[in-house]
């Protein structure tokens, strides 16, 4: 057991050390020695988990949406929920932030994927639900929605990451949001939603007090 439990302590630190290059880098530029230096670990170690710096970054893709988020009796304030918590975890998540940069990379995600299928597919099942319960309006489709939030999301993180160094990332998502959810939700259901700049930060600092290893 313990030794298990130092393989999941070292296939994490090594997932960690690859996002932060690949975030602060790109993966063209980053390389295996760069990744091996920041996880700290034995060439070794590495290879027992990732077999290569492809492999490095399908791994970083393939965490992005494990953080999990309390359900709401609102399905759309999930829809809500989702986005601000990745905007806030971007300003210090070297993952998150990872994971947009290598999912934005038109060079190398034709060789390792994309996080987008991924929250694509998580806010259609949300908005689906929300439609099934009457939250949204009647031309709504589930599928559309989530490709407009995740595309206009990642045009906006983007400019924010230009612009201010993700500084006013939080806010800047707040803001698309505000403009966005009145094509999507029912008036009664829209005047219900917390859409506030902070609301990414209050729900991480919840999901870490009930789930510490996740702060």
């Amino acid at each position: 057991m313990a030794q298990q439990e130092r393989a999941v302590r070292t296939r994490r630190a090594v997932l960690e050390a690859a996002a932060t290059v690949f975030a602060e880098h790109g993966y063209t530029a980053a390389t295996v020695a760069d990744i091996l230096k920041a996880a700290g670990v034995t060439k070794g170690a590495l290879y027992f988990h990732f077999d290569s710096k492809e492999a490095l970054a399908r791994g970083v893709l393939e965490v992005q949406a494990n953080q999990p988020l309390p359900e709401q009796e609102i399905k759309l304030q999930e829809l809500v929920d989702v986005a601000m918590s990745v905007a806030h975890r971007l300003r210090f998540d070297p993952v998150v932030r990872a994971g947009a940069r290598l999912s934005a990379d038109p060079a190398g995600r034709q060789y390792y994927g994309s996080a987008w299928p991924v929250w694509v597919d998580v806010i259609t099942q949300i908005v689906s639900a929300a439609r099934e319960r009457g939250e949204t309006l009647g031309h709504v489709v589930p599928r559309e929605i989530a490709e407009l939030v995740v595309g206009a999301f990642n045009g906006v993180q983007l400019y924010a990451q230009l612009e201010t160094g993700l500084k006013d990332v939080e806010y800047r998502i707040s803001v698309l949001l505000q403009h966005l959810l009145p094509s999507i939700a029912s008036p009664s259901v829209l005047m219900r939603l917390d859409v506030a700049a902070d609301r990414g930060e209050r729900l991480v600092r919840e999901t870490a007090a009930l789930v510490p290893e996740l702060a």
